[in-house]
């Protein structure tokens, strides 16, 4: 039985964040992963000669101040290689009018806006009055949620003045930030703005809170930015894994965690875990549990049993949202000239797609090829309870109609793609 002061179940970058901190802090930490790589949602793969993000294709929190950069500086560990999207993303209505690119720059990005959609003024004022007040709420290190009087202390000291104004939406939505700036019926702002928020939230305008979508919308802008990761998005991951070996994190691949039980004896956690070989138990003082949290329910089963109002919450949540994903690679020549990494386009037949696309030379492929990795959105259930042959002949099926989709959109000669 391996005994640490923390385990944290889920290697993925809130996992490897906490591990990481925690070890750095002197206490001694276990990791453990069921995949045989870090970087869960931010990982990567690899088929023929070309290397796939797996979920996540850009990153946010690499500039000075950064919630990122804040945190490799206090692991003393070198930020990876990264480039800023600037547009960050090209989105397409496909309604006759001209995409719209999200710059960098704040100034061309109001202009845009103002140019795409007349009239939505202080729409965007009060986002961006929202979003101001959030950061400087988030950069004094208020302590969520609150369980004792000095997680209060903690908050009361991160507030300022204007999250006393901003709290007053505290559980508005961007829809009824929409409604009261006059916009409830502007349907191609409503239709742009959905497509953003599905992004980030994977909730439309009526679902959004209305704190969180006025900063996602906004991340884009200076002084923040999203960034493109040279290499891959593993590369995040790498960095953090290379803290945690030099602090001594017992980092463990390959193993699934059964169950979380509390030992009320040694007044401890108990951890058990199994490889395809071998079962394991580890002892903690804490857990930090990452994994989605319907997960809890299989997990921890016995605690939960004397916390009922979070079983119940647990089983209330919605069923977790998911993504279909398709991964190809093309020359660089067989694509229309590409003014940005990323695209997002309705598309009749999906709603949306979501486009990233690599940079020649950057590690993905091979010099003078490109991978092209889009996603659109779909319910997990559609798909989880179907038998073999009936999810390979809908999984056929996508392939076939995304693979349409790109190829109108980006003038691809079907018989250019080298990999799908």
């Amino acid at each position: 039985m391996r005994k640490s002061e923390v385990i944290v179940v889920g290697a993925g970058i809130a996992g490897l964040t906490s591990a990481a901190i925690l070890s750095k802090l002197g206490l001694s930490v276990t990791l453990i992963e069921s995949h045989t790589q870090a970087g869960g949602c931010a990982g990567t793969f690899k088929r023929k000669s070309y290397i796939f993000d797996v979920g996540a294709t850009q990153v946010a929190g690499l500039e000075k101040g950064g919630i990122h950069s804040r945190i490799f500086d206090f692991l003393d560990i070198p930020s990876p290689e990264a480039a800023i999207l600037d547009p960050a993303c090209i989105v397409d209505l496909n309604d006759g009018s001209n995409p719209i690119p999200i710059w960098y720059e704040k100034r061309k990005w109001i202009a845009e806006r103002e140019m795409q959609f007349p009239g939505s003024q202080r729409f965007w004022k009060l986002c961006t009055l929202i979003h101001e007040s959030n950061w400087i709420f988030a950069n004094n290190n208020p302590v969520l949620p609150i369980s004792n009087f000095w997680d209060f202390s903690q908050l009361f000291k991160a507030l300022v003045p204007s999250n006393l104004v901003t709290g007053i939406l505290l559980k508005s939505t961007i829809y009824d930030l929409l409604r009261i700036c006059g916009l409830s019926k502007n349907e191609r702002l409503i239709k742009f703005l959905n497509l953003q928020l599905k992004l980030y939230s994977q909730e439309d305008v009526y679902n959004t809170a209305a704190l969180y979508g006025s900063t996602v919308l906004q991340m884009c802008q200076q002084p923040h930015g999203l960034w493109h990761l040279k290499k891959s998005m593993q590369s995040l991951s790498e960095s953090l894994e290379g803290s945690l070996i030099k602090t001594g994190v017992n980092l463990i691949f390959g193993q699934e965690v059964n169950s979380i039980t509390f030992d009320d004896v040694n007044m401890c956690w108990q951890v058990s875990a199994n490889s395809k070989k071998k079962s394991f138990i580890y002892q903690a003082k804490d857990v930090i549990y990452t994994a989605p949290p319907q997960s809890l329910l299989k997990h921890l089963k016995d605690p939960l049993k004397r916390k009922k109002n979070y079983k119940n919450r647990l089983n209330n949540l919605p069923d977790p949202s998911g993504a279909v994903v398709f991964y190809s690679a093309l020359k660089k020549e067989h694509i229309k000239k590409l003014s940005s990494n990323h695209y997002q386009f309705v598309s009749k037949e999906f709603c949306s797609l979501f486009v990233s696309i690599s940079d020649d030379g950057d590690g993905r492929a091979p010099k003078g090829e490109v991978t092209l990795i889009a996603s659109i959105f779909t319910k997990t259930k559609d798909w989880f309870d179907l038998d073999k042959k009936t999810y390979l002949e809908k999984k056929n099926d996508f392939m076939k109609k995304i693979s349409f989709e790109l190829e109108s959109q980006f003038d691809i000669d079907p018989e250019k793609w080298l990999h799908r």
